[in-house]
């Protein structure tokens, strides 16, 4: 099925560049944690003292989130020809840097304009630092028997960033303040990402032939992108994204309006990032036996189940928790199958442009999705919303069988 360039050579198990390998993971996990949490998963904890202090509505302030995150997809694909053109080393410590500012001028701003041109300065940032350029780092250091176990390493140990930084977040804005604690969360961030991405991420020394130049590239690309491959692969990743973007806004909203008590809603939803990670295991596990496209899709379908069955079964304690641990094995199985199917198809002489483009679509429809979602709600009910998230992990499970069978 593979229509790929030809893969650089295999990196040797036993050699300096397994090590340096290994210390590269270990860097992104560090750094990919911390991002997370300071650039993203933060914000919902500031966003109560923000909005009576900057005297706004929490949709007005929310509103500043939605703009990074859209940010950050239109960067993604300039993002992705830079990395291909010249690695992830100078890329991501400029974004370190670009990320540590803006959390600094976050914590000075005082009025919406400032705060939604911080979150455009975010959404740069995190283009330039997250999980896209991160990726683009290990796909090409790593050959395909390695890559998977670099990428599921690096997703577990980034996996717990909600888990460490919401509470730490709280913590320190409970003791000194929103201003004070983003001052905090800036210098952490700072100190760990813009030494670690500096000193530490490295670009192959023998990259592939036809990676040398940009007219290379730019074939490489255009013949991709003009095949009906890739396009299965958006409407798959943008569906999908849609789907688990708007649950996780969401489900607890709607496990308090199907009657739950809202401590213990929150407690289930917990239980997503713990989910993926597990999802994660069982996904590159199962790809040992299958291809990868036809078990994700089969995890999709379970979590179309899990959302078309929460209107139904979710009043009650047991079946709300048996569908989120439908929808939750799937939570972070995307994450991990794009890389190994880009890479795996296309080779890793371009797979941080077409990675980027895909986030063009899939990290957008991350970004709107769920605003779609509340709209639908408000208009017709939450019933529909969990029939739209089935449609649309259906349709993913759709596109990467018929990917699959090319």
């Amino acid at each position: 099925m593979s229509t790929a360039a030809p893969q650089a050579a295999a990196p040797a198990k036993g050699g300096g560049r397994f090590t340096r390998g290994r210390r590269i993971v270990a860097a992104l996990s560090i750094t990919q944690t911390i991002g997370y949490g300071v650039l993203y998963y933060a914000f919902s904890v500031f966003l109560v003292p923000m909005t009576s202090e900057l005297k706004a509505n929490r949709t007005q302030v929310a509103a500043a989130l939605t703009a990074a995150v859209l940010t950050m997809a239109l960067c993604s694909p300039l993002v992705g020809r830079w990395l291909d053109a010249h690695g992830g080393r100078a890329l991501m410590t400029t974004g370190s840097v670009l990320g540590t500012l803006a959390v600094l001028a976050w914590s000075q701003v005082t009025s919406l304009p400032q705060l939604y041109g911080v979150f455009v300065a975010v959404g740069i940032a995190s283009a330039m630092v997250l999980y896209e350029p991160a990726f683009a780092v290990i796909v090409t250091w790593f050959d395909g028997r390695t890559r998977a176990n670099a990428l599921l390493a690096l997703t577990i140990v980034a996996g717990f960033a909600s888990s460490i930084f919401l509470p730490l977040s709280g913590l320190l804005v409970d003791r000194y303040g929103w201003r004070q604690a983003l001052i905090i969360l800036a210098a952490l961030y700072g100190v760990a990402a813009i030494p670690l991405h500096a000193f530490v991420v490295r670009r192959r020394s023998d990259p592939i032939p036809a990676a040398r130049g940009p007219a290379q590239r730019a074939d490489l690309v255009k013949a991709a992108v003009r095949a009906r491959p890739f396009w299965l692969l958006v409407a798959a990743f943008t569906a999908h994204g849609g789907a688990v973007a708007t649950i996780a806004v969401l489900l607890v909203t709607y496990l308090i309006h199907l009657g739950h008590p809202p401590v213990f809603a929150a407690a289930i939803a917990g239980l997503l990032g713990v989910l993926s990670v597990t999802g994660r295991l069982v996904t590159t596990g199962l790809r040992r036996r299958w291809a990868a496209a036809p078990v994700a899709a089969a995890v999709f379908v379970l979590q179309g189940a899990g959302a078309l069955l929460l209107p139904l079964a979710g009043r009650t304690v047991t079946g709300a928790i048996g569908c989120v641990l439908l929808f939750g094995l799937g939570f972070g199985v995307a994450t991990i199958t794009l890389p190994h199917l880009l890479a795996e198809r296309y080779g890793t002489a371009v797979y941080a442009t077409l990675s980027g483009r895909i986030a063009l679509f899939s990290v957008a429809d991350k970004a709107t999705a769920p605003l779609a979602g509340v709209a639908l709600a408000q208009a017709i009910g939450y019933g529909w919303v969990m029939g739209a998230v089935a449609l649309a992990c259906g349709i993913a499970a759709l596109a990467l069988v018929a990917y699959h069978r090319l």
